[in-house]
């Protein structure tokens, strides 16, 4: 069994998109253990993501972030109204009533998006300076990584 802290220093935020398994780590070139890896619907810095690399940074010594979004990304046309048509159809209590489409965090632009989460996490409090964030954007069709900022 490896450590819990990251061979390569590394966390990295990304999209839970089935097609960067495998495909991510290839293109980045990270193996087990190399880094510690984030993933939400769309990649969106949220406060729980922060919160991980909270601990990512000052418990497990990460020294850089990168975030990583994808071309062709699901949230970008998510239906708010129609996943909520879909949950009471499936019996989700309907009193749940939070903006869905603030909830989701549906995004207009991957590479806007990308760019927009780093500068969230530069500028969060409680990252502390000396950690490099960067963004990149990766074409699943052609596998192409782009670094964006």
């Amino acid at each position: 069994m490896g450590h819990a802290t990251p061979r390569k220093k590394l966390a990295i935020v990304t999209c839970m998109d089935a097609r960067l398994v495998n495909f991510l780590s290839e293109k980045l070139g990270i193996k087990k253990g190399d880094a510690k890896v984030i993933k939400n619907a769309g990649n969106v810095i949220t406060e729980d993501v922060i919160r991980s690399l909270v601990v990512a940074i000052y418990c497990l010594d990460v020294e850089r972030v990168m975030v990583v979004g994808h071309t062709d990304c699901g949230m970008k046309s998510v239906d708010a109204e129609e996943i909520k048509k879909k949950m009471l159809e499936r019996g989700a209590n309907p009193y749940f009533t939070p903006n869905l489409k603030c909830w989701l965090n549906k995004i207009d632009d991957e590479e806007k998006n990308v760019i927009e989460g780093v500068n969230i996490i530069k500028n969060h409090p409680a990252i502390p300076k000396d950690v490099t964030v960067e963004g990149y954007i990766i074409d699943v069709e052609t596998g192409e990584l782009k670094k964006l900022c």
